[in-house]
């Protein structure tokens, strides 16, 4: 039984090699991009179905309201960002209905990735909305003494977002090879219903995360000492 996507090849030249992670993860992002465009292209020309249109709107409502409750005062300037980490690690966990999937966010090198996306938007949004000397009076707060540790921050946090979205993918999809292995047809079903919703749950976290990070850097400490008073 594999337990990450790393490990099945499915095609090898000398040191290049394809892997079931890169596959999957370009085939999840070909069906989003492809779903977007076209849905994006019958929203303009009032063609959409109704229940469709909904779900979208769900789903963009959703996050807009999870930024402006994170802290962040121009979600708009954001979801774009958020929501395409939510929309992917959401849907790479719902995929996993189908038999013989694995989710490519089993896998640490995905999990990282986008543990580094966040740890580079998080200083570029910190400049946009800041300037640079003002990202960088980041590090001096409380005290000049508390640069080094935060400065470690940033990587402890990068390094836990990848790990948490990683390990929580996997022991899932392990737990449930192993449940089908040696249980009957109709309990494995079960465990696959729980997976899903830990899925999207995991989606859910991540973009907590990676939001509240954003929304720390990118606020002044004029505005959380207003706020704290």
């Amino acid at each position: 039984m594999d337990i990450t996507p790393d490990s099945i090849i499915l095609w090898k030249y000398g040191v290049l090699k394809l892997n079931a992670t890169i596959l999957v993860t370009w085939v999840v992002m070909l069906i989003l991009v492809s779903g977007s465009w076209f849905f994006n292209r019958r929203i303009v020309k009032g063609k959409i179905s109704t229940n469709i249109e909904t779900l979208l709107e769900i789903i963009v409502s959703f996050v807009y309201k999870h930024l402006q409750e994170i802290g962040l005062q121009t979600p708009e300037k954001y979801i774009g960002f958020i929501g395409t980490i939510f929309v992917f690690i959401g849907f790479c966990g719902i995929l996993t209905i189908i038999p013989g999937y694995i989710p490519p966010t089993g896998s640490l090198s995905t999990t990282a990735a986008l543990a580094i996306c966040v740890f580079i938007a998080v200083p570029l949004y910190a400049i946009k909305e800041k300037g640079v000397i003002g990202f960088l009076k980041n590090y001096l707060h409380p005290f000049f003494i508390f640069l080094p540790f935060n400065i470690l921050a940033d990587f402890t946090r990068t390094l836990a977002l990848a790990v948490r979205l990683f390990g929580n993918t996997m022991s899932g999809t392990l737990t449930i090879g192993i449940i089908i292995s040696i249980s009957p047809l109709f309990f494995p079903v079960f465990l696959h219903v729980l997976d899903l919703i830990t899925s999207l749950v995991q989606a859910y976290i991540f973009t907590v995360l990676a939001s509240v990070y954003i929304a720390a850097a990118t606020r002044t400490f004029e505005e959380v000492k207003t706020k704290g008073d």
